[in-house]
């Protein structure tokens, strides 16, 4: 099936057999191949720049994979390609230093039957303007596909090892008492923390290669978690750590079983960086993201701003500006010194010396944050939609009905860059956007209770329903 093949926020995706094909697969990576051939700068002995492809441990993802670098390799591209499953953070990691461009066959978060291909460029996904200049390359020439051109592989986990260990304080945390679990989510990150940690340490969950996931959805969101949770009382872990299926996202329970939204973990980050690490520039978020990083900013004299939903919209700050801190609400973090992406195996380690630096458990790190910068209590709804949105004149509808009060919350301010975020007086916010790469409509909401969280999600839900259905 002949695709119309459009990038997301993070990368194009589709369901196996039906629109993630191999055809359509080969498609991608012609253009690709394309792209790299007209793009990517030489040295001095005219050597072009080397390409990394890695995949994650979805149903076919190495065969994928493998026939992507062979036809990078078919069109005279020195290509590398990963020897087994590895996470996506490694690949954008590898694009700081060793390789131009970074290619992952992965569908990151989505169900089992899902796959994708995600491109890494100079630590990071690759922005907007490149990927809409690979969209445009698509069918340009035909699939170039010379038979015995393989792709040289290697293992260069140990590359991305290096790079993790120089995130964080690694005697500090070794030192740190009890156990923490894991719920690797049957991904790629399994594995990856014993090598990092005293393997005693760790408590791991669903660490087997299986790519159904045994009908888990590789997703580290509250609805997710129980097992964790119970595991995590059960065995009287200091916390609950979890990765999704490409490695790139975290979710954290703390040691009493609750789910630390992402919201005041970007406050719990941020809030050590500023303080503990003297961390400068800018703070930058995605519009679904919570008003605790706005607020740490705001009382320590940093510059905000906010961006379009997908990290790739961050870290494209991160690439031109000095930006200190980034975050979306999907779990995703980055900051000043490492890779502008986001890597969930990173977040550990921080929340791990954090905890062993301040001698706080993560309830205490979040009470604090809490006490000082203001309650977050945040939820977020999925609704699924049964027809195409478009998200202009969807977003034109919405905005057209809004009231200047929802309940008591006085609208101080609305947003239209994407979806339709409504601002309150006191920070107060409530967003509706269609998801960019699920048949779904998001509704957002955060205030500092939960009675009003659900007041606002409501509202959302019920001014989205006839557009939906």
């Amino acid at each position: 099936m002949a695709a119309d093949i459009q990038f997301g926020t993070d990368g194009w995706r589709g369901v196996i057999a039906w629109d993630f094909t191999y055809n359509n697969v080969r498609r991608i990576a012609q253009a690709l191949a394309d792209y790299i051939n007209e793009n990517a700068p030489s040295d001095e002995e005219g050597k072009m720049a080397k390409v990394f492809v890695g995949y994650d441990r979805r149903f076919m993802s190495d065969l994928f994979a493998a026939d992507i670098a062979s036809i990078l390799r078919s069109n005279k591209i020195d290509v590398t390609l990963s020897d087994r499953p590895v996470p996506t953070p490694m690949v954008s990691a590898l694009t700081l230093r060793k390789f131009w461009l970074g290619i992952t066959v992965t569908a990151s978060h989505n169900p089992a039957q899902y796959n994708g291909v995600k491109v890494k460029w100079a630590g990071c996904s690759a922005p907007s303007r490149e990927t809409r200049e690979i969209e445009q390359l698509i069918d340009a020439n035909p699939v170039l596909f010379l038979y015995g051109q393989k792709a040289e592989q290697k293992n260069l986990t140990d590359l991305y090892q290096k790079y993790l260990m120089g995130t964080a304080n690694l005697k500090k945390i070794a030192a740190l008492k009890g156990t923490v679990a894991v719920d690797y989510m049957y991904g790629v990150t399994a594995g990856w923390l014993e090598k990092l940690l005293p393997s005693q340490k760790i408590i791991a969950l669903h660490a087997e290669h299986d790519p159904t996931f045994r009908g888990l959805q590789p997703d580290p969101s509250l609805k997710n978690l129980a097992e964790l949770k119970k595991t995590v009382l059960e065995k009287k872990a200091i916390a609950g750590f979890a990765f999704d299926g490409d490695g790139d996202r975290f979710g954290l329970i703390d040691e009493k079983g609750n789910y630390v939204t992402p919201c005041l973990l970007a406050g719990v980050l941020l809030n050590y960086l500023v303080k503990a690490k003297k961390l400068k520039g800018k703070v930058v978020q995605t519009l679904s993201m919570g008003y605790l990083p706005k607020r740490i900013a705001r009382e320590h004299g940093l510059t905000y701003e906010e961006v379009p939903v997908g990290f790739k919209n961050v870290a494209e700050r991160m690439a031109l500006e000095e930006v200190a801190f980034g975050v979306e609400e999907a779990g995703g973090y980055a900051w000043k010194g490492g890779s502008s992406d986001r890597d969930g195996l990173a977040v550990a380690l921080a929340c791990l010396e954090i905890m062993a630096c301040t001698k706080k458990k993560i309830s205490e790190l979040c009470d604090e944050v809490s006490k000082q910068y203001g309650a977050s209590v945040y939820q977020r709804r999925d609704l699924p939609a049964a027809k195409p949105i478009e998200k202009g004149a969807f977003v034109e509808k919405l905005r057209k009905k809004l009231p200047k009060k929802i309940g008591n919350f006085k609208v101080a301010e609305v947003a239209t860059t994407d979806g339709l975020k409504i601002y309150f007086e006191q920070d107060e916010w409530l967003l509706v956007r269609p998801s960019g790469t699920e048949p779904l409509v998001r509704v957002y909401a955060e205030t500092a209770t939960k009675k009003d969280t659900q007041l606002l999600l409501d509202f959302g839900e019920k001014l989205v329903a006839q557009y939906i259905k």
